[in-house]
């Protein structure tokens, strides 16, 4: 099973990101990758390296947020390759990491490049982030909960929008996941992850998000 983390802070979450997903390393992988909100855009790392190789691409390409999302994948669609490794990006407003295989992605990438969307991966994932992009209208929770229902199969995902620079919606079928919320100090803090074991001293206010919530 792939493993997504995702985060929203005031402070720089990706160490918390990297540390997530070394902890779901023991599910296996083929590649890897975070993506931040930064500057007022996107920014990623990816690698089909282990995951302390993506931490040290984070380190030296300086990324650093409160916003962000991370992935390790196991290649369904498409080779373990850079360019299908997660997070993947539409028109660089829209960052998604999806867990889970698409049955209809096939039909949703043909009515996409109708509406001149271009495909970078031969993932099903990548179909999810143009869906949402081309439903997106200032409100990314209404954008998820449009695209959801287009999909047919079983899935958990993530994404956050760089016109949001504060926020990450998650949802789920038939895939796990879990919301953390900090406490204390760290009280204005959310995670997402597809295992509680990714946010393990990070909090111990878990969720378990159900189907349809």
């Amino acid at each position: 099973m792939c493993g997504i983390v995702g985060a929203v802070s005031t402070r720089n979450i990706v160490p918390i990101l990297v540390e997530g997903l070394k902890r779901l390393e023991y599910r296996g992988y083929d590649s890897c990758g975070v993506a931040v909100h930064q500057g007022g855009g996107l920014k990623r790392a990816r690698s089909t390296s282990r995951v302390a190789e993506l931490d040290a691409a984070t380190t030296a390409d300086g990324l650093a947020s409160g916003t962000g999302i991370a992935h390790t994948r196991w290649a369904t669609h498409g080779a373990p390759a850079v360019h299908n490794a997660h997070p993947h990006f539409s028109s660089d407003r829209i960052a998604l990491v999806h867990n889970g295989i698409i049955e209809n992605h096939d039909e949703l990438r043909v009515e996409l490049k109708a509406k001149g969307y271009v495909f970078e991966s031969q993932t099903d994932t990548e179909v999810i982030a143009h869906l949402v992009h081309h439903l997106y209208d200032g409100d990314l929770l209404d954008a998820v909960q449009r695209a959801v229902p287009r999909l047919r199969g079983a899935y958990a995902i993530a994404v956050f929008c760089r016109d949001e620079p504060h926020r990450v919606v998650g949802a789920r079928e038939g895939s796990p996941m879990v919301v953390g919320v900090g406490a204390g100090d760290r009280a204005g803090e959310h995670f997402v992850a597809s295992d509680a074991m990714a946010l393990a001293g990070v909090t111990d206010q878990i969720v378990y998000l159900e189907e349809g919530d």
